[in-house]
């Protein structure tokens, strides 16, 4: 017999998404480190088992509110609620509650939905992740052979997300959605005298990865190596 909560609302949602703290940052950020991020809904449904020949359903959950309807025994049942030993169900036409020491079950039904941003995000990281160690090139667009800060941004997103951006960080930071907490597969940006002069892709675990500069190239860094002043959501 399963274990049964005592508080139970069908169709409870438990986000598999793991999180990770983002050291002298924004917020919390939602990542699974460097290799990406995977998004798993878990979806609990109950039904009611039926072991007795016959159930009583009543109108509430006590034995003196009346009899609505009967349940019989080998059926399977739909579970709308469960609170106290009670579980409302749903019979035929009728709705009732039914009380499970009388000869009744829960079984637990889990189905699991992926999380499609989720997996966009884990994509965007792992495909800019295979360009490190590349070239940095000023007014470069293509990190296969050298891209600088916007370029290698634009590229990422144009081939991981089919996500188009201009090959400007500061064009790029008005592109997308602001926010304050950043994901995986969020643009930071940082300034120098007030004006945005370089981006990077989040990447978890506060860590972003970057076409850095002429001498380190493409490479990984921590995401407040210089204070970040915006984080866009091109993704979402």
């Amino acid at each position: 017999m399963i274990l049964m909560k005592q508080k139970f609302l069908a169709g409870v949602f438990l986000y598999a998404v793991l999180s990770a703290a983002v050291p002298g940052g924004i917020g919390q950020a939602e990542a699974a480190g460097c290799a990406g991020t995977v998004g798993v809904e878990t979806r609990s449904s109950y039904r009611l088992k039926v072991e007795a020949s016959v159930m009583n359903i009543y109108n509430e959950a006590n034995i003196f509110s009346g009899k609505t309807a009967e349940a019989y025994g080998g059926r399977v049942y739909e579970v709308i609620s469960y609170d106290g030993g009670w579980a409302e169900i749903a019979a035929d036409s009728a709705e009732g509650y039914v009380r499970l020491s009388d000869g009744a079950v829960l079984v637990e039904i889990a189905r699991e939905k992926v999380n499609e941003e989720a997996l966009l995000r884990g994509k965007v990281v792992d495909y800019a992740l295979q360009f490190v160690g590349g070239r940095y090139v000023w007014g470069g667009t293509d990190p296969h052979t050298g891209a600088d800060c916007s370029g290698f941004t634009a590229y990422v997103m144009r081939h991981a997300a089919g996500v188009g951006l201009s090959h400007s960080s500061r064009a790029q930071a008005g592109e997308g959605r602001r926010v304050d907490t950043p994901k995986p597969g969020d643009l930071i940006f940082y300034s120098k005298n007030g004006t945005i002069n370089h981006v990077a892709i989040y990447i978890g675990n506060g860590q972003i990865v970057h076409a850095s500069s002429e001498k380190t190239g493409i490479k990984i860094s921590a995401w407040n190596r210089r204070t970040p002043v915006r984080i866009v959501d091109v993704l979402s």
